[in-house]
């Protein structure tokens, strides 16, 4: 039995759909956010980081969506969420990184601005660049990552979750969705999948 450690509206939610994907035996604890449960000493024991999602197995303690989702992938062989061959895993883990150390720090920079800088003009600037920044990101991902109908093509990844997780941040972002027609329609076919219905009903209730 594994233990998904989430919050609403945020990157866990990649990690929450790929559980209830390959159909493993987890339960999800909610933090809230709004009462910075995420450092609490409880929590900090489990995640000393601070952050979601955190996913509590036999072996350990697993922190980082990409390092996630591999390991889901990769215990659940046969829902076959990632390629078999070695370079296509490679390219799984290239986008999925980029997803994480380019595209969530540049949404990011809207409001944890105090992560990087101290003046709050700083602040501001940061939240001003963020529609640019993110609609720089998800220009490439629509013209070179997004093969179609899933992120790999045919086959649907790890990838696609941790894509639908992001974009769904876009809006907010201030990022013109008519120019990510790819984007927009990867996000209503994952919005298809049962797996995602029922993560969505569970973080919303």
């Amino acid at each position: 039995m594994f233990k998904l450690y989430y919050a609403p509206g945020t990157c866990a939610l990649a990690s929450h759909i790929a559980l209830e994907e390959v159909g493993a035996p987890y339960s999800a604890e909610r933090l809230n956010f709004k009462n910075n449960q995420q450092n609490s000493p409880d929590y900090l024991k489990i995640n000393p980081k601070g952050r979601v999602p955190a996913l509590v197995t036999d072996s350990g303690v697993l922190t980082e969506t990409p390092a996630i989702l591999a390991f889901i992938a990769h215990s659940f062989p046969n829902a076959k969420l990632v390629p078999q061959d070695p370079f296509a895993f490679a390219q799984v883990q290239s986008i999925n990184n980029y997803l994480c150390s380019t595209v969530h720090v540049a949404h990011a920079h809207k409001m944890r601005g105090a992560r990087w800088a101290t003046e709050e003009t700083s602040f501001a600037d940061f939240k001003r660049k963020v529609p640019e920044t993110m609609t720089a990101c998800f220009t490439l991902i629509e013209r070179d990552m997004l093969k179609g109908p899933w992120v790999m093509g045919e086959q649907y990844t790890i990838c696609d979750p941790y894509l639908y997780t992001i974009a769904g941040w876009l809006e907010g972002d201030g990022v013109d969705l008519s120019r990510l027609p790819k984007v927009v329609a990867h996000r209503k076919r994952m919005e298809e999948r049962p797996a995602v219905a029922t993560v969505l009903a569970e973080e919303k209730a």
